[in-house]
């Protein structure tokens, strides 16, 4: 929704995506972008918008009174920039459109928040929450696609291995004679693999997973084959934590390599 958005507009209000860009906060997708295109769908329109009627909408869309006057100033030399025009019934033809867009976009983004404040409920009143919380990397939204996709059966998965093997974490060894190859794993639980990936990349924002993962990198290996073996590194954590129903501990799960004496 918001690329459909972003397309219609560049056609003939490019001063929306000079003021609304990036994501977040700052995209076509945050609350105040879309009280303000549904107020003003148009460079005319928007020009003709005082500091006072944005402080108005900013107020609506929830922003922090702090940084209200400011962003108002920003949105209103924008908005009143030397831009190209189209004529003016094309300008209202279009501003309608954009209208049903904001619109369907506003309705999407309402219902992904209400999902999103659901899940939290849910997840929270669940007691692995705390110990799959306690991982780095892993927030409560992210935790709970975690949850959803291995389960609260303790006797699903026989050990650490069948666990890793069902999420794609473990590499598959094929020998044949002379011939030994480890290849990743394609059959597994997409689900849990995708998540599994943004687990173990906000992870290295750690320092002990940011070692581990240093260290398979100088060993040879390629950011994604490193990433891999990370995930499959804490999802063995995880299942013992589950089982053993303790929090993560870092410093035991990324102990120090022993060094070897002769």
């Amino acid at each position: 929704m918001v690329n459909r958005l972003r397309s219609h507009l560049r056609e003939y209000y490019p001063a929306a995506l000079a003021a609304f860009h990036g994501s977040g906060n700052l995209g076509l997708d945050s609350a105040h972008a879309r009280v303000v295109l549904a107020a003003a769908s148009t460079p005319s329109e928007a020009s003709r918008l005082t500091r006072s009627r944005l402080c108005v909408l900013l107020k609506r869309a929830g922003r922090l009174r702090r940084g209200i006057e400011t962003e108002a100033e920003r949105l209103r030399e924008i908005f009143r920039s030397d831009y190209p025009h189209q004529l003016p019934q094309v300008e209202q033809a279009t501003g309608k459109q954009t209208q049903a867009l904001v619109g369907q976009l506003d309705a999407a983004c309402r219902s992904v928040n209400d999902l999103a404040s659901a899940t939290e409920e849910s997840f929270l009143a669940h007691p692995d929450s705390e110990i799959i919380t306690s991982f780095p990397g892993l927030s409560v939204m992210s935790g709970a696609r975690v949850l959803a996709e291995v389960g609260d059966d303790r006797k699903r998965f026989a050990d650490a291995r069948a666990l890793k093997a069902y999420s794609g974490a473990a590499p598959v060894t094929r020998a044949s004679g002379r011939s030994h190859v480890v290849v990743a794993r394609t059959v597994k639980n997409q689900r849990l693999a995708s998540v599994g990936y943004m687990w173990a990349f906000a992870a290295l924002r750690s320092q002990a997973p940011r070692k581990h993962y240093d260290r398979r990198r100088s060993g040879g290996e390629r950011h994604t084959a490193a990433l891999r073996n990370l995930f499959n590194k804490l999802l063995g954590c995880l299942y013992h934590c589950l089982q053993s129903r303790t929090v993560h501990d870092p410093e035991r799960a990324f102990a120090a390599p022993m060094a070897l004496v002769a």
